[in-house]
């Protein structure tokens, strides 16, 4: 019976974490731009969102596990391979801006 508890609870936590990954990659490929995936020779921006929303979908409605890992593969694959490549290509350096010639204690100033 202790078992059959933790069991359960193990599946709902990783439930909920398979989907929690899914939302978010979905939101993130939702509000890229379109011409960054193709600047950046991914899927288009539509395939992304079928799949992710199909992912979303079976880890809300669907509890079959194979379905939820083959889900959180394309995930991964999303946040690994396509969203860096986005934002490579469009230009986000993240929140800490600057440029390219900075350093990792502000801008290099070439010795003055």
């Amino acid at each position: 019976m202790l078992r059959a508890g933790f069991d359960f609870t193990l599946w709902l936590v990783l439930d909920l974490v398979f989907l929690v990954t899914a939302v978010t990659a979905l939101l993130m490929a939702a509000f890229a731009r379109e011409d960054a995936y193709r600047a950046a020779e991914k899927q288009t921006k539509a395939f992304w969102l079928i799949i992710l929303g199909i992912t979303v979908a079976v880890n809300l409605f669907i509890s079959v596990l194979f379905l939820s890992i083959a889900g959180l593969i394309a995930t991964i694959v999303f946040f690994v391979d396509v969203r860096p490549a986005l934002k490579q290509v469009s230009g986000g350096r993240g929140r800490r801006g600057g440029s390219s010639s900075d350093g990792p204690y502000g801008p290099y100033n070439g010795g003055r």
